[in-house]
């Protein structure tokens, strides 16, 4: 949109802080070569068009805002005389793609001086070449290491899953081995005490009610009920004294094996009666190394189905396989970041899962966005930590309008309102030196607002931290289409 051209003023411009300091000299080039307009209330000009101009406002009102999905969202309004927006890169030429950041628009008649965008790089690098300089050295420069510490970033999210997925696997691993060694023995003493009661004075039919009975317990086994501490107690003592009753050499370290196993004292009554009184020492004997066989074969099955599934969730956290841009369940990226950081968490945090399944999946880059969840999860603990290490940490998802709401709540201590402004600024902390670069939040705004046109925002008071991702139902325009798997 342009504006209406006025008559410039040399003195009126030079009373604007931007250019105080100028001699009448400059000032008078600049008014020669800019030109002042008044903007009627509507646009000035819009984000991602070419950044032809540089505006400084000299009276009205200016309203600035960045487009956040469909939506645009209001980022800075102010009636400041001399405040200036446009193409303030324009000094660094085409290293940079020259294009507005924002949107502008007035909301009253405002007058800017408008200076075009070559003009201002040739005025800035002829009358302040040392400015020019240090300003491309921090540019570029804040470009740079913003770069190397972001991959730092990662990488220490990185060591710190690799450390927790070891972990998490090693206790199943542990306990695989573990069980396969005790099953072994247990194998070889069935083999020994069948070979004692086969050798034995027992007629054929004793034998094969003994192996009918075999076939029985292992089934039971395979059904047993979960019981409460109390009920499990209660019918170790029911069923050791039915063991000491009938003579049962240890029958202490029998009961809690058949207690767990799901057997009672009518199955053992069953057995009493199906066997003679000479076999049945030897039959529970028996009996008992067939439960302890196949509680090892659940407990090996159990590990080894955990380790199955922490492999999946890694490979559902790095994405391996599957395609960059994809429709997304985000519930399935949620629950592979939880498993694969359970070892931050540990026992003292409870995680709480509010997910609505009914959530349709999205167009996302689900590797970035399982980066994003990392980051806020690893802040809840912290905050967590920074207390009594003890809390809650709710993972909710819900639909908000037309967009997806994925919230983060921890119980830690709140982020201090003087702050909450900065906490996505490059480089911000609040972790102890060495412990955070600063960057994990400035990283998630990127990727939820730059690639996913999402939305990342906080609300806090102390017990009560919600960082809330709002992401779009529908993929953007320009968008990469989905890609097969």
């Amino acid at each position: 949109m342009s504006g209406r051209c006025v008559p410039c003023s040399p003195q009126e411009i030079g009373a604007l802080f931007l250019f105080e300091k100028l001699s009448s000299e400059q000032l008078g080039r600049l008014c020669s070569e800019g030109r002042v307009e008044l903007f009627e209330p509507g646009p000035v000009y819009t984000e991602g068009e070419p950044a032809t101009c540089f505006f400084v406002m000299i009276e009205g009102t200016v309203v600035l805002s960045r487009r956040v999905g469909a939506d645009d969202v209001e980022v800075s309004r102010t009636s400041q005389s001399g405040v200036y927006a446009g193409a303030m890169q324009a000094y660094l030429g085409d290293r940079v793609r020259q294009v507005y950041n924002n949107s502008m628009r007035v909301t009253e008649p405002t007058r800017f001086f408008v200076l075009p965008s070559d003009i201002f790089a040739s005025i800035m690098q002829e009358w302040f070449p040392m400015a020019v300089h240090l300003l491309e050295g921090l540019f570029f420069g804040s470009k740079s290491t913003q770069r190397a510490i972001g991959q730092r970033e990662r990488l220490l999210a990185l060591g710190s899953l690799s450390a927790g997925l070891t972990h998490e696997l090693n206790n199943p691993a542990a306990a695989a081995v573990r069980a396969t060694a005790t099953l072994r023995e247990r194998v070889g003493k069935m083999r020994h005490k069948l070979a004692v009661i086969s050798s034995g004075p027992f007629p054929r039919e004793a034998l094969a009610n003994l192996i009918e009975i075999q076939e029985r317990t292992a089934e039971r086994v395979a059904k047993a009920p979960v019981l409460t501490p109390l009920e499990a107690s209660d019918r170790e003592d029911a069923v050791g004294d039915w063991l000491d009753d009938h003579d049962i050499p240890e029958g202490w370290r029998i009961a809690p094996t058949f207690v767990q196993a799901g057997l009672d004292l009518d199955w053992l009554d069953q057995v009493a009666a199906a066997v003679d009184p000479e076999i049945l020492p030897s039959a529970i004997g028996w009996l008992n190394y067939t439960v302890e066989t196949e509680l090892l074969m659940d407990e090996i099955e159990d590990s080894t189905t955990r380790i199955s599934h922490l492999v999946d969730a890694a490979k559902q956290y790095s994405q391996l396989d599957r395609a960059p841009y994809q429709n997304a369940d985000v519930h399935d990226l949620l629950d592979s970041t939880l498993l694969m950081l359970s070892g931050k968490t540990g026992s003292r945090i409870k995680v709480v899962k509010e997910y609505d399944r009914t959530l349709p999946k999205i167009p996302a880059y689900p590797a970035e966005l399982n980066q994003v969840w990392t980051n806020l999860i690893d802040n809840a603990v912290s905050a967590i930590n920074s207390t009594d290490g003890e809390g809650t940490l709710t993972v909710r998802t819900a639909l908000v309008g037309e967009q997806l709401l994925v919230e983060f709540r921890d119980t830690g201590p709140g982020v201090p309102a003087e702050i909450r402004g900065r906490i996505f600024d490059p480089f911000f902390t609040t972790k102890p030196v060495g412990e955070g670069t600063g960057l994990g939040l400035d990283i998630s705004w990127r990727i939820v607002v730059n690639k996913h046109h999402g939305t990342l925002q906080v609300e806090s008071e102390p017990g009560d931290t919600r960082f809330q991702v709002l992401l779009p139902l529908t993929a953007a325009e320009n968008d990469p289409p989905e890609e097969p798997a």
